[in-house]
């Protein structure tokens, strides 16, 4: 996705576009509370997909802050391995306690029983933060493959934290859950493809996208309530992890052509990009410059982490995409006219990939 940074921006948008950040940066400065908005030392956090990539790396580092984690994952083999480096990282190796459930968030009504064996492991207190982080990616065209492939990662990108959100929101909310002055987190992890698709993530795009959805209903619907709940959403770019490797076996070319220099992210690079953000109390959260911009250009009727910066900076995206945009279509339609049906050198792809 480094097609924003790759595009033919002149120079003097270019110059505009960080004298903007840098003003806005300083003048805003002061008009946030350096107070952490999300402290984890003896919180109880329950990580889904917490046996690899982002989401374990997430696991660690809460655990270096002093939290009590529970990793999910379906792998209990993997969980095992992961549970050893957070007791590792443990701030209180004495206090701090760790454990890990298996579980299969694609199923429908995993999260009730899953929730349910939480909290009877926290001494039946009700958890502090839930970070829905278990996704998968299977990139590839949208019409030359079964729908069956887009509904699989529906219910692992999308229904996989949906039934999560609304277990746990149903049990902090309830009417007689208490009210008290710490805030519960909830966190969900969508994509910036959410704030702009790219073609060959057509059967992954649609359940990130919808995630964002609910989220910008739910921090709404939040308000009714006189409990303290926070809501946030992460929209890592691209992660180096096992899950991207697999992502790149089905994606297509042309794919990997728009996306040519985009700087790939370690797992322990976004989780603290992630962690930080969470800290400052922000919403939607991105963990690098090109998510910053996506955000920006796609903010719509979502809350704001900055009204000044978000706002002027949403008026400066669109002659971004003035550049932009006509250079992805370019791509798109040179690359089609160069290889032909995308049936053709999609079948191709696919074997050259198992060979």
């Amino acid at each position: 996705m480094d097609f924003i940074l790759s595009s033919p921006w002149t120079n003097t948008a270019i110059a505009i576009l960080i004298v903007l950040i840098t003003t806005t940066t300083i003048v805003t400065m002061g008009a946030f509370s350096s107070k952490n908005q999300m402290p984890v030392e003896g919180k109880t956090i329950l990580i889904t997909g917490a046996s690899e990539g982002m989401g374990r790396s997430a696991a660690i580092q809460l655990a270096a802050k002093g939290a009590h984690i529970i990793l999910v994952s379906r792998s209990a083999a993997k969980l095992e391995a992961a549970l050893a480096d957070v007791r590792a990282a443990a701030r209180n190796p004495e206090s701090q306690r760790f454990t890990y459930i298996t579980a299969d968030v694609s199923q429908a009504d995993y999260a009730a029983p899953l929730l349910a064996e939480a909290v009877s492991w926290n001494e039946g207190r009700a958890l502090d933060i839930v970070w829905c982080v278990a996704g998968t990616s299977a990139p590839d065209f949208w019409l030359e493959t079964p729908l069956s492939l887009t509904r699989s990662q529906m219910d692992i990108n999308y229904w996989g934290a949906a039934e999560m959100a609304h277990a746990v929101l149903r049990q902090w909310c309830a009417a007689d859950a208490p009210v008290v002055p710490e805030a519960k987190h909830l966190i969900l992890t969508s994509s910036v493809l959410a704030f702009f698709p790219v073609v060959g993530y057509g059967p992954y795009t649609p359940a990130k996208s919808a995630l964002r959805g609910l989220a910008d209903t739910l921090v709404q619907e939040l308000e009714m309530y006189p409990q303290r709940v926070r809501l946030h959403v992460v929209y890592p770019a691209s992660i180096g992890s096992p899950g991207f490797a697999r992502e790149n076996m089905t994606k297509p070319q042309v794919t990997k052509q728009i996306e040519e220099g985009d700087p790939v992210q370690t797992p322990d690079d976004v989780a603290a990009a992630a962690i930080r953000k969470l800290e400052q109390g922000q919403y939607f959260v991105t963990s690098a410059f090109l998510g910053h911009l996506m955000r920006w250009g796609a903010l719509g009727g979502s809350p704001r982490n900055s009204w000044l910066l978000d706002t002027l900076m949403c008026c400066l995206m669109p002659i971004i995409w003035i550049f932009v945009l006509p250079d992805i279509y370019s791509k798109i339609r040179k690359y089609a006219k160069e290889h032909g049906h995308p049936a053709t050198y999609r079948t191709k792809h696919i074997q050259d990939a198992k060979s």
